[in-house]
This record gives C-alpha cells, sequence and structure tokens, in this order.
C-alpha cells in the first residue's frame, strides 16, 4: 500500500532566497554546509544550518549540475563543459578552471543532471534548451579526469533523474519531458564504469494527466528511489523492484530535485522552480527550499575522482 503523506509548509526555507530553477542540492559533511545551484541564474549557493549565513557566488555560463571533488571542492557542468569551481570565501565571481569542453549534437543545447558514481566518474547529461522542440538530441556522458569526457548514450530529450543504488551496480536515469514521462533502471558495470541493459523502471505515461513529470533524485540506503515530480508537487518513493511506497506532497508545485544530509544523513532538502509572476499565480512558494526529515536515511554522494 502506497503511503500518503504531507511535508508541512513550516519546512519551507526562511531565507530571502526564491530561485528560477533551484537544481544540484549536496550535503558538504566537512563544512556542516548544504550547496545547490540556480541554473540559468547562473549561481552557486551554500547555506550554514547552524549559523544561518548564506553566500551566493556567480559562474559564467548557464548551469547544469555540481558535485563535489574529492578535495572538497566543486566540479559543475555547464554550457560549453566541466568546470573545477573555486569559491572564494566573501562570495562573489567563481573562479573556473576548464575540464572538459563539449562539441554538441546541435545548436542551443546545454548539460543538464549529472551524479558521480560509487567509483568517482562523473555521468553528465546534454538537452536541447528549448524544451519546446521537443529534440532528442540530449545524450549521457561520462567524464574521468584521465580519459576525458566520452559520449555513452544517445536519444533524450530531457535527461534527468541520475541516482546509483547502494552497491553501486544499478544506474537510475529518467526524461522528464512530457512526451516521454519515463524512468529506466540500468545494469552498471562498476569496474568499466558502462551503463548497459536498460529496462523500465516507472512509466509515468500510463497516468490519466499530463503533469506527472520526473526530475531529479535521490537514493537512500535501502535502496529505494526518491523522484521529484515536476508539476505534480510531491516527490515519490520507489522501492528497488519498482513498486510505489511513499508519496510526499510537498507546498511547491514543481519540485526539481532532492538531496539527503545533516550529520546522520536524515534531512532531505527539495529544490524547486519558479519561472515568474505567471508561475506564482497557482504557485505561491514556486523557487524555495524545502527541509525535512522522512524517516529514511541517505546515503553520503560520491565525489569526483582525481
Amino acid at each position: 500500500m502506497t503511503s500518503v503523506l504531507e511535508v508541512r509548509h513550516e519546512a519551507l526555507l526562511g531565507i530571502p532566497l526564491r530561485n528560477a530553477c533551484g537544481e544540484g542540492p549536496v550535503w558538504h559533511a566537512e563544512q556542516g554546509c548544504w550547496y545547490w545551484i540556480d541554473l540559468p541564474a547562473r549561481s552557486i549557493h551554500r547555506l550554514d544550518p547552524a549559523s544561518g549565513v548564506l553566500r551566493q557566488w556567480s559562474v559564467d555560463e548557464h548551469l547544469g549540475c555540481m558535485v563535489l571533488r574529492a578535495d572538497g571542492g566543486l566540479t559543475c557542468s555547464c554550457v560549453s563543459g566541466i568546470f573545477d569551481v573555486d569559491l572564494p570565501e566573501e562570495g562573489g565571481q567563481a573562479l573556473q578552471r576548464r575540464l572538459a569542453s563539449v562539441t554538441h549534437a546541435q545548436p542551443g543545447m546545454r548539460f543538464n543532471d549529472g551524479r558521480c558514481d560509487r567509483q568517482g566518474r562523473l555521468w553528465v547529461s546534454s538537452m536541447v534548451m528549448d524544451i519546446s522542440l521537443a529534440s532528442p538530441a540530449g545524450n549521457w556522458y561520462c567524464y574521468k579526469r584521465a580519459d576525458g569526457l566520452q559520449c555513452m548514450e544517445g536519444g533524450y530529450v530531457i535527461p534527468n533523474g541520475s541516482a546509483f543504488s547502494p552497491d553501486g551496480k544499478t544506474f537510475y536515469s529518467s526524461d522528464t519531458h512530457r512526451n516521454v514521462r519515463m524512468v529506466w533502471a540500468w545494469d552498471y558495470d562498476i569496474a568499466e564504469g558502462r551503463a548497459h541493459s536498460r529496462r523500465v523502471f516507472v512509466d509515468m505515461r500510463d497516468m490519466r494527466d499530463m503533469v506527472r513529470r520526473p526530475d531529479g533524485a535521490a537514493v537512500d540506503t535501502e535502496g529505494c528511489y526518491w523522484i521529484c515530480c515536476l508539476d505534480e508537487g510531491c516527490i515519490k518513493r520507489f522501492t528497488p523492484g519498482g513498486v510505489l511506497d511513499q508519496v510526499w506532497k510537498t507546498p511547491m508545485l514543481k519540485p526539481t530535485m532532492c538531496a539527503f544530509g545533516g550529520e546522520d544523513m536524515r534531512t532531505l532538502m527539495v529544490t524547486s522552480l519558479s519561472r515568474g509572476p505567471e508561475d506564482l499565480a497557482g504557485d505561491p512558494e514556486g523557487g524555495r527550499l524545502l527541509m525535512f526529515r522522512p524517516g529514511a536515511q541517505g546515503i553520503a554522494e560520491p565525489r569526483l575522482a582525481g
């Protein structure tokens, strides 16, 4: 039986910030801080929950994803490639060093979702920025410092939802576009860093309306897959067998990505988006951040190796 639960409005963070498209939340254990990005605003944010101090940095391009490095710094995907990013403590302009450039399949593309596997390889996706074109030009790439950026799989409109099972042997991904609305599971070769044998994990096309769109995701210690459902205003948890066992209704209509963190890895941070006054008219909490304790425990995100 599926449990339907509600996240109270009190769980919304009371910080003076509203994201255009918040994404990529990650817990930095050594610093005891949360990081996340605002894609079109080209900004990186850090919140110290103990002190309430919020810092912000700017980058040069539309952001895609963000992961932690082995040395505790950040690596981001943008439009033109993959960059190491260092953040001056006082905020302001981030310092970027290009790691890899990309030649996209067609003009008007950028990187989107991304995640490191448990061996420290970065899996990152690309998409056509004008989603009204519904172009399946998006790809999944794998980046390693020694080997550079390699294209692994194509044919996606908005490739998203990347996550790895606790043992690293299953890779999850989704396609958010309303014409696709699928989540897949792949067998993952941890020695070679290769995803293969793709199968349907969750098919959201069989829903009666068009609002259920899978976006960013996380995995807990039980191997359950947590997926933010854009335009549906909820986060859904699926067991490793693909069974929906929990639905968490959120105060915002467009949750974009979730991540576990905190000292005990039992706090879930959720980002969201708001494209302006038209969205806010029907979604007044759009663009805000949410933190609550759902009862599950997460796994520390792997860091980019090297």
